[in-house]
């Protein structure tokens, strides 16, 4: 279990400020503005509908440039990508703000949170890339759970600093929460230090950058197989997040215990991040991605047989613990399989296969649920856990690579 990076002394708290401070920043503001999208829509006129797809708009347009946020990131380098991803959310936040006031408000807040996943796209990116190259290997798992982990820290601290700046400033505090936060990432983002080595090799012939479509071709074995698992996970993750505050709802539980279920359930998934890491480094990767994905399994197997506020906080805890064990998992894998040469390019795919699944989760739940009913839709989504831990359980000890012990 050594690499040649193990030769230098290192730690992660040399790194901490610079490495995870803007990505804290970045789920900060993302947080502040989640809650409040769809009631800014109805405001503008948009009808229930029209108010989900604009919040839709920020996962799709995230999902839709993940491939060209691999070209950005090649074109700019890493450091300036993420100062740029920040920068173009805070000016789509602040255009978002200002919507009420525009002619066409309602068109402005749409290709604003269209402008903010992508953003994200690029900034998710730049960042997994600079810490798969910066942190050696035996330390990778641990930098990129933490990095996770302090995304979701963010995510979750966001919502309360939107809530207090709307005490005083409407609806659009939330948004002006958002832009401080992106603009202090994006401040921040200057300081990461440059990479020593190049990502693309000094002089001579073939050292041509490969396409999206090369490196879709030279690794279609790890894309059809691992990629799978990944895309399963990750529906998995998406679904878990719909499903809580459906069965609540469906038990005829208020929208405050509803959201205390949710928030403890977030609470268990953001202790857990750096122990699961340093086990991934140690063991091996198959050690926590196969129990994180049965306990999600599991536990979304078993809410639909819960019928009582303890009950579903239970099984919602196990979904939150099962999730936090895994966070940074998508990442560390996309970074155990990335060549050297033409990381960005696989990383884009990688992360564009992730995002279908976030995306198809949540599909899959209403078209089981239009169905048949709920139940059933919560259970199919369960079942999602098993196979992608059939799939990590087969897959990663038959692809084991010089990066994932």
């Amino acid at each position: 279990m050594t690499s040649p990076d193990d030769a230098q002394p290192f730690s992660l708290r040399s790194i901490a400020v610079a490495a995870f401070g803007p990505t804290l920043l970045f789920g900060i503001g993302q947080g502040a503005i989640l809650p409040v999208v769809a009631l800014s829509a109805r405001e503008l006129g948009a009808t229930v509908a029209v108010a989900a797809l604009v919040v839709t708009l920020i996962g799709l347009g995230s999902w839709f440039f993940n491939l060209p946020a691999s070209l950005v990131t090649l074109r700019f380098g890493e450091r300036w990508s993420i100062v740029g991803a920040a920068v173009a959310a805070g000016l789509a936040l602040a255009a978002a703000a200002t919507s009420s006031l525009a002619p066409n408000g309602l068109w402005l807040l749409a290709v604003a949170m269209t402008v903010v996943g992508m953003s994200g796209a690029v900034f998710g990116l730049a960042r997994q890339k600079y810490l798969t190259e910066a942190v050696p290997v035996a330390f990778r798992a641990r930098a990129l759970s933490t990095l996770g982990g302090v995304n979701r820290i963010g995510v979750f601290i966001g919502p309360f600093a939107g809530a207090a700046a709307m005490q005083f400033f409407g609806i659009a505090g939330a948004y002006w929460v958002g832009v401080a936060a992106m603009a202090a990432a994006a401040l921040l983002s200057l300081t990461i230090p440059d990479l020593a080595t190049p990502d693309v090799p000094s002089g001579g012939a073939g050292t041509s950058q490969p396409t999206l479509r090369s490196v879709a071709v030279s690794h279609a074995g790890v894309f059809l197989s691992l990629g799978v698992g990944i895309l399963l996970l990750s529906a998995l993750r998406s679904s878990r997040q719909v499903v809580i505050p459906l069965w609540a709802d469906h038990l005829g539980m208020d929208a405050t215990s509803a959201s205390l279920i949710y928030g403890l359930s977030g609470a268990i998934d953001m202790l857990v991040f750096y122990p699961a890491g340093k086990l991934m480094d140690r063991k091996g990767r198959q050690w926590v991605a196969i129990p994180s994905t049965l306990l999600m399994g599991t536990a979304l197997l078993l809410i639909p047989l819960t019928g009582s506020f303890t009950g579903l906080l239970l099984a919602s805890l196990l979904i939150g613990f099962g999730n936090g064990i895994s966070s940074g998992l998508v990442m560390t894998l996309g970074a155990d399989f990335s060549p050297d040469r033409g990381r960005g390019q696989f990383l884009g795919l990688w992360r564009f296969m992730a995002d279908a699944g976030s995306t198809g989760g949540p599909v899959l739940l209403s078209g089981v649920t239009a169905l048949a009913s709920l139940g059933p839709g919560v259970s199919a989504t369960g079942i999602l856990g098993f196979a992608a831990a059939g799939v990590f359980a087969v897959v990663i000890p038959r692809l084991k690579h010089r990066r994932n012990y």
